[in-house]
This record gives structure tokens, C-alpha cells and sequence, in this order.
């Protein structure tokens, strides 16, 4: 089976999504199930994807396709009430600060064996670094619009947009990321006779300082473009999964906020999860990144995050890059995260946990095979501080398997 959760669509009471786009989904995961039958070529059942084969059985090579979901979308101040200007044919706008587009049935036809996409976005009337992510979206069929805290959704990218004055090149900020993983998702029959898929496209943005320090801004509520390009060929196949269980999108980790670590004071989440059987491959993918921009946040402080699968470390790492120099030319608003010169590698990796201009790293844990039932996944950042109560390291996870 192909597992989105539980039995049936979300359809609690749960309104928090942000206006951003992102909404909680802790605890045990609950969604859709759904049999998949259509798409499988062996015996095991597993989703295969990928193109098509000849008569002889034979996989056959297509023509490489490049596919734009959204362009030149404009996002607009995220706390204010949601704007009214057209958008482009085929595309919704879900609040200032997320875009959302369904995939035709010919665009997911296209689909072959790797999956590849590449965000962009452009200058307009913010100057500052902002949190920007793509979602997928798992939304009954036929409907003509839905709302995010009452759908199966997983987060699949997350970015940083750089400091950018409009008035200067280069005005746009390109990210590229390997989607491979989400492909069984895409191009299982069953799944699509009852579910349609949306790509979602957040960037949250203020226009505020813009207005009084970027020319041309004065009065303007237009943060920033949008665009969403996807692109397919069959140069190797498809991974084979049959199960997704989402289980956190943007979900907030602190020691501060109720409800967002195991108690409050501790830097330890936790996550619970389960298999309605045995699995021959199985693998946890998440997004984290620290934030906190006040004196001593978390923005500044490279931190060692440990993660325990059944009290198990099945990976630790410390974020950050080894130098965030490569993106200084996006950066076109003077700042004080570049300065006016070059710094060396040790001065970016005393402090900086990502790089305005680059996208957050998608972390894919392997976790082999694993026994039906209950587990959990535990993320803990012992030396965390998030200092005067500010501060927060977003979390998106899901588990994929193949059952």
C-alpha cells in the first residue's frame, strides 16, 4: 500500500497554519491511506516510475523534459491582509506569502526516472534574508482550491533568500534541488485516481525597511518573485517506495514554547511513528535550520544536533557551510552577515548556520529494514540556548518505505 498517514483525509480542527503556508502536524501521523495497485512491476508491489518499457519489455529512454509549474509569482507582505491581484492562469494564491499549482495530468505523465528542481527568486521590496520552502501537497481530486492545515503535506525544499536591493544585478537567486525520492508519489496510479498534486511555493517577507532604504519602494507591499521549474529525464531509475508517512511540516523546536520540545527547558522533540508491517527499505528525510537573529541566537551559533531512531543515533551533524564567500554576489544589499570584505573560512564557520542566498541541505537517513509497529524519532540539540526566549529550528519530516 501506499501510506499517507491513516485511514482517512485530515480533517480535524487544526487552523494553525502560518501565514507563511507551514502548519504542525506532531504526534502520531494521521492522513490517508490508500491501496496502490496501479503502478507496481513486481512482485513486492513497490512503485516503480520512471517512463515507459517496449513491447519487449525493455526500459526505453526518453526525451529529457523540462516542466514550469509557477512564474514570476510576487509574494507580498506576509502579515498584512491577503492582497487581491491577479495571479497567473493555473495558479492560487493561498495568502501573501504561499502559491500553489496543480500538477495536470500531463505533467505527471512526464515524470521518468529522476526528478529534479530548481526555485528562483527575485528582488523586489525586501532587503533582508528570508525562509523560503516548497511543499508538496496531497489534496482530494477535483478540488479547485484546499486549505493547507487540512491536507497531507510534506515539506521537499527550504531556502534562504539573500539581502538584495531590486536596483541591482544580479536580481535573482537560483536553487537547485534532487527530488528523486518523490517520485513514487508522483507517478502511482492508484494514489492519483483518488488524489490530485500541488506544488506549494513560500517565501514570507516584509517590505518595511525596503521602504525607507530601497529606491523605488517607498509605499510598496511586493517582497519578492517567484518561480518553479522542474526537470525529468531517464538517466537512471526510479527509487521504489510504497509508503509516506508525513509527519511534521515546519513544526517548531524551542525550549521556550509550549509544546514545542518534550518539556519546556529541554532541547529534545520528539516524534513517534509506525509501520503496518515489516519493511525491506526504509528512510527518514528531514529539513532542520536554526533561527534567531537576536543577540546570541541561534542564527550565530553552529550547534551539534543528534538524532535517535528507537533510542538508536542514527546521525549527527552540526549545520552550516564551510564558507558562505560563493554567495556573496547575490547579496547586493550591504549587510552585516558579508561585511564589505571577504572573510576566511574559519570566520564563516565560527557563526553562520546557513548562507543567505543558498538552499537548507534535505537530509536523508537510511534506515534499512525495520519491523511493523510503533516507533520513534528523537531530535535533540543538547547545547541550544535560544537565548532570552527567541530563536526556533523549524523541523519537517517523513518517513518513506517500501512494505
Amino acid at each position: 500500500m501506499l501510506t499517507l498517514g491513516a485511514a482517512c483525509p485530515s480533517t480535524g480542527d487544526d487552523d494553525g497554519a502560518a501565514a507563511g503556508g507551514t502548519s504542525d502536524t506532531g504526534g502520531d501521523a494521521t492522513g490517508t491511506t490508500v491501496a496502490a495497485t496501479g503502478s507496481s512491476d513486481g512482485a513486492d508491489g513497490s512503485s516503480s516510475g520512471g517512463g515507459d518499457e517496449s513491447s519487449s519489455g525493455e526500459p526505453v529512454d526518453l526525451d529529457p523534459v523540462q516542466m514550469t509549474l509557477l512564474e514570476d509569482v510576487v509574494f507580498y507582505d506576509g502579515y498584512a491582509e491577503t492582497v487581491d491581484e491577479p495571479v497567473p492562469e493555473g495558479v492560487t494564491r493561498l495568502s501573501n506569502a504561499l502559491y500553489t499549482t496543480k500538477m495536470t495530468e500531463e505533467e505527471l505523465g512526464q515524470i521518468q526516472g529522476t526528478l529534479a528542481m530548481q526555485v528562483t527568486t527575485g528582488a523586489l521590496c525586501d532587503n533582508y534574508d528570508r525562509i523560503g520552502s516548497v511543499q508538496l501537497a496531497i489534496v482530494p481530486k477535483g478540488q479547485e482550491t484546499y486549505d493547507p492545515a487540512r491536507v497531507d503535506r510534506l515539506e521537499i525544499a527550504r531556502f534562504i533568500t539573500p539581502f538584495m536591493d531590486m536596483n541591482r544585478q544580479p536580481d535573482r537567486v537560483p536553487y537547485e534541488f534532487n527530488l528523486d525520492n518523490i517520485i513514487p508519489i508522483l507517478t502511482d496510479d492508484a494514489l492519483l485516481a483518488e488524489y490530485d498534486i500541488w506544488f506549494e511555493l513560500s517565501v514570507f517577507g516584509v517590505p518595511y525597511a525596503a521602504n525607507n532604504e530601497i529606491a523605488g519602494c517607498d509605499g510598496r507591499n511586493d517582497v519578492t518573485r517567484g518561480w518553479l521549474l522542474l526537470y525529468t529525464d531517464s538517466t537512471e531509475p526510479a527509487p521504489e517506495f510504497n509508503t509516506y508517512v508525513p509527519l511534521a511540516v515546519s513544526e517548531s523546536f524551542n525550549n521556550y514554547g509550549e509544546g514545542a520540545s518534550d518539556a519546556v527547558g529541554t532541547t529534545t522533540k520528539t516524534i513517534p511513528f509506525s509501520l503496518d508491517a515489516d519493511s525491506e527499505a526504509t528512510q527518514l528525510v528531514l529539513i532542520t535550520s536554526n533561527h534567531g537573529a537576536n543577540t546570541g541566537g541561534e542564527e550565530y551559533n553552529r550547534r551539534e544536533h543528534f538524532v535517535y531512531v528507537d533510542r538508536d543515533v542514527v546521525l549527527s551533524y552540526v549545520p552550516g557551510r564551510d564558507s558562505c564567500e560563493p554567495f556573496r554576489m547575490y547579496n547586493t544589499q550591504g549587510n552585516g552577515i558579508y561585511g564589505a570584505s571577504p572573510k576566511s573560512d574559519e570566520e564563516w564557520q565560527s557563526f553562520s548556520n546557513w548562507c543567505p542566498g543558498d538552499r537548507i541541505d534535505t537530509r536523508v537517513i537510511d534506515l534499512g529494514p525495520m519491523s511493523a509497529g510503533d516507533h520513534t524519532f528523537v531530535i535533540d540539540v543538547p547545547d541550544a540556548v535560544f537565548a532570552n526566549g527567541e530563536g526556533n529550528i523549524p523541523v519537517s519530516l517523513y518517513l518513506q518505505a517500501r512494505l
